[in-house]
């Protein structure tokens, strides 16, 4: 998700090499990952984890050591090409990225190879601004009207344009797949989700949205996360759904693993904590073993 707006699991044993792979969608057997192969970790800022370790590529990328593609990578033994940048959307997997003044950063889909074995991909929340929009627009509007539904009532006058964008990530997805399988014809895909970001309702200061516009923001986050599903599904690539095993830990709950306004911790406003992505990286532990 875009750096602009500036956000346990039971740890799993695993296996390296399982007796057998997992299923993935399509019903096929997928391959197993094996120590020292290649990983290549393309994604936002979800995925680069700002603020979370060291600095481990492009300095406008925001991404750290402290991410679950390094996690992953680290516990599997694997040879990791994290290529995953702050505010990409999915065209910066096949264009440059502009950052900061005149750096920018090539398509993500170039650090793949006939070698590569494992791709991790979790994009969409800022094709459109969607994710900025939201955030920035939200919480500017909350302020002004606190008691109202600001920002609902915006969504309802835009004459479905929210609705589209989000549409869209669905079929982006499915062709991102089909491109990186394209340039790495061996590799399993997993497509990461986003974890639950704003609540269903109530109001914590740590969001600062209007309080009748937490059931809006809750379901358009929902609506990404389904899309990328709904992406993957057709394209027949493997899911993680980290929506599901981040209740109960979004930025109004008693034990957040995403920043709010004022991070508690380590990490960019609106962006994980590291319990976030340790809980991702065993979820794709999980995912590549068969457990």
């Amino acid at each position: 998700m875009n750096r602009v707006t500036a956000p346990v699991l039971l740890l799993l044993a695993v296996l390296l090499v399982a007796c057998s792979g997992e299923v993935d969608a399509s019903g096929n057997q997928a391959e197993p990952v094996r120590a020292s192969e290649r990983y290549v970790a393309l994604g936002d800022s979800y995925t680069s984890g700002p603020r979370l370790g060291a600095r481990s590529g492009p300095e406008g990328c925001e991404q750290t050591t402290g991410n679950y593609p390094h996690l992953l990578a680290e516990r599997l033994g694997l040879e990791l090409v994290d290529v995953s940048c702050g505010g990409a959307m999915t065209d910066h997997l096949t264009e440059h990225q502009q950052l900061a003044g005149t750096a920018e950063v090539p398509p993500q889909l170039d650090a793949l190879d006939a070698d590569t074995a494992l791709v991790t991909l979790s994009v969409g929340a800022n094709d459109g601004n969607v994710f900025g929009d939201l955030v920035i627009d939200c919480v500017r509007s909350g302020m002004a009207d606190p008691g109202g539904t600001p920002c609902t009532k915006k969504a309802q006058l835009d004459n479905g344009r929210l609705a589209q964008e989000i549409a869209g990530i669905a079929d982006s997805i499915e062709e991102a797949v089909g491109d990186i399988l394209e340039r790495a014809p061996r590799a399993r895909v997993i497509v990461v989700g986003y974890p639950q970001i704003v609540p269903a309702s109530g109001h914590c200061d740590q969001l600062p949205l209007a309080a009748g516009d937490y059931p809006f923001a809750h379901q358009v986050v929902q609506d990404i996360v389904q899309a990328q599903q709904d992406g993957a599904r057709t394209a027949d690539a493997e899911y993680v759904d980290v929506w599901s095993a981040t209740e109960g830990h979004d930025i109004c709950a008693d034990d957040p693993w995403i920043a709010g306004i004022r991070p508690q911790k380590p990490a960019a406003i609106f962006h994980p904590y590291a319990e976030h992505q340790d809980v991702v990286a065993d979820l794709l532990m999980a995912k590549i073993s068969g457990s």
